[in-house]
């Protein structure tokens, strides 16, 4: 197993851990030939798309355009393949909508952008079909970059048959989230799922007041694909591109966006004349008077435009100062003058992926048997695969025990501040519960739900510790025949 400290082809010294999963590896590492900060992704022996992944990166390092994340070097034709790629410090878009969701113009520029960008990548044949907020970053000198093109779906063995549209798709997602911070597709990726109706997700502006009816439309054409009155459905970044064109936005993206104009009283206040202008800044002085109040005013013209002058002087220096002021700190997030936290990928910020040691079913009320041969189905980073109860007479496993569930054994005790879980079709009710012991009275219930189905995104209120994680669920949903709980795909994250 590499470990940190380790050099991968002869100059690529590994630093940190970004995250694992499945075999493959993402590093924070140094180019020491260059002296440069890299992020290089290693694979385990035995992973099954090595080959496709390099030629993914092989393929993305011929796209020129900076909005995209640079590859530097790939190979696997040695002991150790790898592939290296630009290090960003940043924000992704997950970590921005923390603080709430953007101004319209702001989220326009920003997936704006990032559409171009996609553009550009799809005019050379090449696609991401994996966009989530994580894969928009918004760095440290306000530029956005776009992580992850062609080399994703490769990593995930990912395949669609029209790329293009699920690029598209993948925009009208991100710019639904920039305007709501709520995600509308599947998944979470740190942020809330957008509330539901008639099966479909509700537009941006049935969730927010004040988002203009354009951007609105651009999600249903892209996010939707539904044209409607509007239009024709957007079919591939381009198209969505230049819709978001046609809109008013925030262009360049500022490193630290612009304060609020500082009000129109405080030029009064500023040592020029009380008639030099009315409160609402358009009026002129009043020009009433005989011939020798003309004449006099002509007499003191220059002593008044000294005076004037001063004043200019003046107000610039106090908006300057009130611009700068500002701008540390205003509704679209904290300044960049502030300390970056570097983010790569899907890495979180402030918690890592959690790598469960192994998972098993649960059921210390009853014979114990909860179809613990496919407990790994429901770790195993896949949402296509599943693991699930037995199956029981009534919602409430017939009354013949308080609950069954998931156990998963993480190896040793970690701490959990947040979870994904992507349960099946049907309501369930179920609790998170953690401790150091494989027992139900030795286990301490950390979150509850009520009437949950499909992705669910969890973060605690306080940080729990534990080697043993349950899924303990309380009442089951109807198949059509039996009652029982199913589990996509499990995800912690925290401290290990």
């Amino acid at each position: 197993m590499i470990e940190p400290g380790a050099r991968v082809a002869g100059r690529y010294l590994l630093e940190d851990l970004v995250n694992e999963s499945g075999g493959a590896a993402l590093w924070k590492a140094t180019d020491e030939i260059l002296a440069r900060p890299v992020a290089i992704r290693t694979f385990a022996p035995g992973f099954p798309r090595t080959g496709e992944v390099v030629r993914a990166a092989r393929a993305a390092s011929r796209i020129a355009d900076s909005r995209l994340t640079q590859v530097f070097d790939a190979d696997d034709r040695g002991a150790q393949p790898y592939v290296v790629e630009e290090w960003i410090a940043g924000q992704t878009l997950t970590d921005l909508l923390a603080q709430g969701p953007r101004e319209s113009e702001w989220a326009t520029g920003l997936v704006g952008e990032a559409a171009e960008a996609l553009a550009a990548a799809g005019a050379a044949g090449l696609h991401h079909v994996c966009l989530t907020p994580r894969k928009l970053i918004w760095t440290a000198g306000g530029s956005v970059k776009i992580t992850g093109v062609c080399v994703d779906a490769a990593l995930h063995g990912i395949s669609t048959e029209d790329p293009e549209l699920a690029d598209a798709i993948g925009l009208g997602r991100l710019l639904y989230a920039a305007l709501t911070a709520l995600w509308p597709g599947e998944g979470n990726h740190g942020l809330r799922p957008a509330p539901i109706v008639a099966g479909a997700p509700c537009d941006p502006g049935q969730v927010r007041a004040g988002i203009p009816e354009a951007a609105n439309d651009i999600v249903r054409r892209s996010a939707f694909q539904d044209g409607g009155r509007s239009g024709a459905p957007l079919r591939n970044p381009r198209e969505v591109a230049d819709a978001l064109a046609a809109l008013p936005r925030v262009m360049p993206l500022p490193a630290s966006p612009p304060a609020p104009p500082a009000p129109a009283a405080a030029a009064t206040a500023v040592g020029s004349p009380s008639n030099a202008a009315a409160p609402s800044g358009g009026a002129h002085p009043s020009s009433g008077g005989g011939g020798r109040r003309a004449n006099a005013e002509r007499r003191s013209m220059t002593p008044r435009i000294a005076v004037a002058a001063v004043g200019l002087l003046v107000l610039v220096a106090v908006v300057l100062g009130a611009w700068s002021l500002g701008s540390q700190w205003n509704d679209y997030g904290p300044a960049v003058s502030e300390e970056p936290e570097d983010t790569e990928d899907e890495a979180s910020e402030e918690f890592e992926v959690l790598q469960p040691a192994s998972a098993d079913g649960f059921d210390p009320q009853g014979d114990g048997d909860e179809h613990g041969d496919k407990a790994d189905l429901a770790i195993d980073g896949d949402p296509s695969t599943q693991w699930n109860t037995q199956g029981y007479t009534s919602a409430q496993l017939g009354n013949l025990k308080d609950g069954v569930g998931l156990l998963v054994d993480m190896g040793d005790t970690v701490e959990i501040n947040e979870a994904d879980l992507h349960l099946g079709d049907g309501a369930t009710s179920y609790e998170l519960l953690v401790g150091d012991e494989a027992d139900l009275g030795a286990l301490t219930s950390v979150h509850s739900d009520t009437g949950a189905s499909g992705e669910t995104a969890i973060t605690l209120d306080e940080p729990a510790e534990g080697r043993y994680v349950v899924v303990w669920f309380t009442e089951l949903a109807s198949d059509g025949s039996k009652y029982r709980a199913t589990i996509n795909d499990l995800e912690l994250r925290g401290t290990p």
